[in-house]
C-alpha cells in the first residue's frame, strides 16, 4: 500500500502516529517520520489514520499514485523513512 503524506499540510497532530504507529513516527515536536509503502496487516490502521487527520494530509493506495514520492533511499524533507 502507497502512502504520500503533505508535509506542507501536516500540523504534527500525531493521530496518525497514535492509530498506525509501525508506519507513522513523530519525532521531535513537529517532523513526521513515515514508511511510504506500508505492509499489508497495517492496511486498516493506516486507513484510519488517514481518516482521522483532521486536515487530510495522508493519501492512500491509488490516491496516493506516485506524485510527490522520491526516489528509492531518499528523504522528502524530513518526513519518509
Amino acid at each position: 500500500m502507497q502512502i504520500v503524506v503533505d508535509l506542507n499540510r501536516c500540523q504534527s497532530y500525531a493521530q496518525c502516529a497514535f492509530l498506525a504507529p509501525q508506519v507513522f513516527e513523530l519525532h521531535g515536536e513537529e517532523a513526521l517520520m513515515y514508511t511510504p509503502t506500508a505492509p499489508d496487516d497495517q492496511r486498516e490502521r493506516v486507513l484510519r489514520a488517514a481518516t482521522a487527520c483532521p486536515v487530510q494530509a495522508i493519501l492512500v493506495g491509488e490516491r496516493a499514485g506516485t506524485g510527490g514520492r522520491t526516489g528509492a533511499g531518499e528523504r522528502a524533507g524530513a518526513g519518509v523513512r
